[in-house]
């Protein structure tokens, strides 16, 4: 049975919400703050973390960044009232795979939290072998990539997913929409613009070898080749 860690300081939320979850056969160990989300996520074994932001004692930015020290393929879900871009990308920037915006419905939350599970438990049961690339060197399970000179980058979960989107691809067109519906869940423009910046990212990653290109197709998606 699917275990979540779930911190969120409104307690009628908080009921409502994990008491929706354990009718659906889920396991819930809830917090009402990030100290005690903290303490709760080293006591217990939980398989997905869904955080609320604005948290009292320890904010949910910060609260996820000390669970990525212990464990750094951990899925994180944050759940928030905020919706600036820049606080979206504070969220990726501190280790959270998802964004879901107050108000929600628990079935888009289920989804979420479902499809979040399949890509770590895909990522993980895939091939573990080193990809080799250009002059590069991908390690998936442990999202590393080694460029020609040894230096190693350490990606974050959705980096590392794009990437592997890009590999199994590679020399053919992928469609941004099938990048979104399997690293998201939803092809929105919100989640559209959060890709723009993952994929700039990965091209200032790549650009020590020319021969390593992501090419936009405009309208449709991308084109890998090495």
């Amino acid at each position: 049975m699917t275990k979540i860690l779930y911190v969120e300081d409104e307690p009628a939320l908080g009921k409502i919400v994990k008491e929706s979850l354990q009718s659906r056969n889920y396991q819930v160990a809830m917090a009402e703050d990030g100290l005690a989300g903290l303490r709760l996520f080293s006591q217990e074994k939980v398989d997905i973390c869904v955080l609320d932001i604005m948290l009292p004692k320890m904010d949910g930015y910060t609260l996820a960044a000390e669970i990525r020290k212990t464990a750094p393929h951990m899925p994180i879900i944050f759940l928030t009232a905020k919706s600036q871009v820049e606080d979206v990308v504070k969220g990726f920037q501190t280790g959270g795979n998802d964004y879901l915006k107050k108000p929600f419905s628990l079935e888009e939350l289920i989804v979420r939290i479902e499809n979040l599970l399949a890509l770590t438990k895909g990522q993980k049961s895939e091939n573990k072998q080193e990809i080799v690339f250009g002059s590069y060197v991908f390690n998936p399970a442990k999202f590393e990539l080694r460029n020609g000179k040894g230096d190693i980058k350490r990606l974050s979960y959705k980096e590392a997913g794009i990437l592997m989107l890009l590999l199994e691809n590679a020399n053919q067109t992928i469609e941004r929409k099938e990048i979104l519906l399997k690293l998201w869940g939803d092809d929105s423009f919100f989640n559209s613009r959060n890709l723009d910046v993952y994929i700039t990212k990965l091209r200032d990653y790549l650009k020590s070898d020319p021969q390593v290109q992501i090419i936009t197709i405009k309208g449709i998606g991308y084109y890998f080749s090495f």
